[in-house]
């Protein structure tokens, strides 16, 4: 189980997003960090921050809710890379590794969902790999 925000990996990939969007969005000028870039910026920095949120809750309903507003800032934060992108704002390459970066996040995060309220989250699975329990036998009746 995770234990802190350093152990999710999820939630650390997404903080590493929030910064490179924000030291992108940081060179831009005064009407375009006004009106695309703010909204890039928060919508990115809300993937991570539901992340926390949602962790910080300790309870499985709780957790999995925020998590689900975190894969819809994950969405939203698409949206505003395109209108980027687009409007020329960002080139080609840039844009290929942000979505790239999107792509990734959202795999963990569907993951990540998928096993909340399971003995072993993938958080955990991914810091200590054990090998797998063996089935017992079936006694015969």
């Amino acid at each position: 189980m995770i234990q802190g925000l350093e152990d999710f990996k999820t939630y650390n990939k997404a903080m590493e997003l929030g910064e490179s969007v924000w030291s992108i969005v940081a060179t831009w000028s005064f009407f375009e960090k006004d009106t695309i870039g703010k909204q890039l910026v928060r919508s990115c920095d809300s993937i991570a921050a539901n992340l926390s949120e949602g962790l910080g809750r300790y309870h499985f309903k709780e957790s999995r809710n925020f998590s689900f507003y975190a894969r819809g800032s994950l969405f939203e934060t698409r949206t505003w890379l395109d209108k980027a992108k687009n409007r020329k704002l960002i080139d080609g390459e840039v844009y290929k590794t942000l979505e790239t970066a999107l792509e990734v996040i959202g795999k963990m995060l569907n993951t990540y969902i998928k096993s909340i309220g399971t003995v072993n989250e993938p958080e955990e699975i991914y810091r200590n790999p054990k090998p797998p329990i063996p089935n017992p036998p079936i006694p015969n009746p």
